[in-house]
């Protein structure tokens, strides 16, 4: 997977790379699928939810730019898998789940394999976590419509959001750095998420 999906595709961070090596993806889907865990798709993980394509979770959190020692916001827990790569490569992970049955599965599993740097809240992920704001940057895994203004506040002046942002059936991967003087946005390519619902995602 490493090899041919990830190094391959171009990813050059090597935090990333190493990450994804040490972390069992299989680990993190249902036992019935667990022989589909490293092929190049996203996978189902309950409640309408996917686990994201290995390719895209490296291409995300190499747009990060982590060197180690940043605190991050993740907006979606899922699986956990992408809550691990981010807890391998920064100093803390602040993760915001919006599904308490995955948010508790996702904890059991995180303690199992001892990331002791990640904190995981349910709630609204589109609203930020401010009380441990501000973030040096954010990673978001599902689509919004509109970049949701609450995270791009609680970056630090620097910090990097990272997000799909379009219709329910395709996206932009943007990158969004917060300047002392407001924002520059860059678009990394057409990806293909699950909806962000919530107060500034979509809503039923």
């Amino acid at each position: 997977m490493v090899q041919e999906q990830i190094i391959g595709r171009g990813i050059k961070d090597l935090r990333v790379i190493e990450a994804m090596r040490k972390i069992p993806r299989h680990f993190f889907v249902d036992a019935g699928i667990a022989n589909q865990s490293y092929e190049d798709s996203a996978l189902p993980i309950g409640e309408k939810q996917t686990l994201s394509q290995p390719y895209m979770a490296a291409r995300m959190t190499e747009a990060l730019d982590l060197r180690g020692e940043e605190r991050v916001l993740e907006v979606g827990t899922g699986s956990g898998y992408q809550t691990a790569m981010l807890a391998e490569i920064c100093f803390n992970v602040f993760s915001v789940e919006k599904i308490r049955a995955l948010a508790r599965t996702a904890r059991a599993l995180l303690d199992r394999l001892e990331y002791h740097n990640v904190a995981i809240h349910v709630g609204d992920g589109t609203i930020g976590w401010s009380e441990h704001a501000p973030y040096d940057a954010i990673i978001v895994a599902a689509g919004a419509p509109a970049v949701p203004k609450p995270l791009v506040e609680q970056l630090t002046v620097g910090g990097r959001l990272v997000i799909p942002v379009g219709d329910g059936q395709s996206q932009d991967l943007m990158r969004i750095t917060r300047g002392a003087a407001g924002c520059e946005e860059e678009r990394l390519g057409e990806c293909r998420f699950v909806k962000l619902w919530g107060k500034y995602g979509w809503r039923d």
